[in-house]
């Protein structure tokens, strides 16, 4: 088994991801592991083509990835000092995709992250990327539903 030192813990800010993140805090301070934190903002659907007048699509994106990376800023600054070795990263792209991704390119030995728990019409609308993640991950996974 490999030792855990560094836990990727995927946030997408919500209710659930809050709840996750109390789990990988845990972990990384009993195991004095580093936790990267990662948000994935979806790569939206591409409506160049079409005709959308006085829309600039390069801005909205722009401000899209600012407003994740002021996000993330928040969430690390809410936990400066108190934790070992935090480190973060805004990316866009297929939510799974990226955090595997991002899993193997630091040698995750551990993912963190929240679940909704959809069920039925959502979850096949929606899909779940944590059950994307479980199925492809290169470690294990801790995924953690919302206590409700």
């Amino acid at each position: 088994m490999q030792p855990i030192d560094t836990i990727l813990f995927a946030t997408d800010f919500s209710e659930a991801s809050d709840e996750a993140f109390a789990y990988a805090r845990q972990l990384s301070q009993c195991l004095n592991a580093r936790i990267v934190v990662i948000h994935v903002v979806t790569q939206p659907v591409d409506l160049r083509n079409f005709y959308v007048p006085d829309v600039s699509f390069d801005e909205i994106d722009r401000e899209i990835e600012a407003a994740a990376n002021r996000k993330m800023d928040a969430f690390c600054h809410q936990w400066h000092g108190q934790l070992h070795d935090l480190e973060s990263e805004v990316v866009t792209g297929l939510p799974h995709e990226e955090i595997i991704k991002k899993a193997a390119g630091i040698k995750a030995a551990m993912i963190v992250m929240g679940t909704h728990g959809r069920r039925g019409f959502d979850h096949f609308i929606f899909g779940s990327t944590a059950e994307k993640v479980v199925k492809t991950a290169p470690c294990p996974v801790l995924t953690v539903r919302p206590s409700r």
